[in-house]
């Protein structure tokens, strides 16, 4: 018997993800998302450790709690991709091939205000591949995918409605783009 070794196991890893990420696949899709989760925390760490203002205890505390947040759910969302049999991005490279949030050094000079509008709009972002990602989960009859995707996508609203709250704004207000079309 012929065992393979690290090496050609991840290369085949990587061709495979190059696959699904081209079909795509609701592993695929999921990856995107627990990439998207390790910039968001990058995020949030950096505005916990620099955000100024009047504000600025409670918003440490509250992006401190948003952190944890992420990282739990990272951790528990690649577990489920792992237990599903699936691939869940492992290493930098992969995160940042498979993130569509951004990160930006310049970020910890922006003010609080700015800072929860951007945290707004990167939950509502990342929901385009939850949502993405569930209908792919329900077509391949991955139930138990499909079902935490479901609670991380209500997670994601909650705190994109929590965020637009501190802004004064609605759930909604400026993140749908026809909203803007109306005026």
């Amino acid at each position: 018997m012929t065992t393979a070794t690290p090496e050609k196991l991840f290369a085949a890893e990587v061709k495979q993800a190059d696959i699904d990420h081209h079909t795509p696949t609701a592993g695929a899709m999921t990856g995107h998302i627990v990439s998207n989760l390790v910039v968001l925390a990058d995020k949030l760490q950096q505005a916990k450790w620099y955000v100024k203002g009047i504000n600025a205890i409670g918003l440490k505390r509250y992006f401190g709690d948003l952190l944890a947040k992420a990282q739990q759910q990272r951790d528990a969302l690649g577990q489920v991709l792992v237990d599903e049999n699936l691939i869940t991005p492992s290493t930098q490279k992969e995160f940042g091939e498979y993130a569509m949030l951004q990160e930006n050094g310049q970020n910890k000079y922006e003010d609080a205000e700015w800072l929860i509008n951007d945290f707004a709009h990167d939950y509502d972002t990342a929901n385009m591949f939850v949502t993405r990602a569930i209908k792919l989960a329900e077509k391949e009859d991955r139930p138990v995918l499909a079902t935490y995707l479901t609670t991380l996508l209500a997670s994601n609203n909650h705190e994109i409605a929590t965020l637009q709250g501190l802004l004064v704004k609605t759930p909604r207000e400026g993140l749908d783009e026809d909203e803007d079309e109306d005026d």
